[in-house]
């Protein structure tokens, strides 16, 4: 009778290749590593980012009490915990995680961006005439007249290098009509293609 243990009879290397599949020590640190710094870019995060994302409930408790620590020792002791929560976590949470920290550098990019459009309107507020009368038909609504006078304020704070109160505030107004054009287009998506065919 024929062994099955020995020669090529019927022994086959392959049973036990599964045992070597496991990651290397340098392999599983990096993982470990990189869990971490998932869990700091988490912490640095504002509050209500993070609840927003979905994890665990007790991973997102970690990471919202890690917020709240201030003392040095103890903040480092909590990061810890923060990075053995994140460990407990599967691929397909930890890939959502990661989803929504590149949304928000997405995001960031794209507020950075709206907010140089805001500031070069403004700059055309302050330089032509007719960008008020354009801003006036987009945006009835306006008060005419406090705007004309924030303009001429703007313009005399620059010619005599006085502190830039009512360029600023023409940036809050730009900003608010913007705030205020989003909130209407999120509410209806109808109205969103009409804007944009507007725009």
């Amino acid at each position: 009778m024929v062994n099955p243990n020995r020669g090529a009879v019927g022994f086959s290397s392959k049973e036990f290749e599964q045992e070597y599949e496991r990651p290397s020590k340098s392999e599983l640190k990096r993982q470990v590593n990189a869990l971490q710094e998932l869990g700091e870019a988490l912490v640095n995060e504002p509050r209500d980012r993070v609840k927003r994302v979905p994890m665990p409930e007790d991973v997102r408790d970690a990471i919202l009490e890690c917020q709240t620590i201030t003392n040095h020792e103890g903040r480092r002791r909590q990061m810890q915990f923060v990075g053995k929560k994140m460990r407990t976590l599967d691929e397909e949470e930890v890939a959502a995680i990661q989803r929504a920290i590149d949304s928000w550098k997405g995001a960031s990019k794209a507020d950075t961006a709206a907010m140089h459009a805001l500031e070069r309107r403004r700059d055309k507020l302050l330089a032509d005439d007719n960008a008020l009368t354009a801003l006036l038909a987009e945006n009835p609504e306006l008060d005419v007249q406090h705007l004309r006078t924030l303009i001429r304020n703007a313009r005399k704070e620059q010619a005599e290098n006085k502190p830039p109160k009512a360029y600023r505030e023409i940036f809050q107004i730009l900003k608010q009509i913007e705030a205020d054009k989003k909130k209407a287009a999120g509410g209806d998506a109808a109205e969103t293609d009409s804007e944009e065919d507007d725009a």
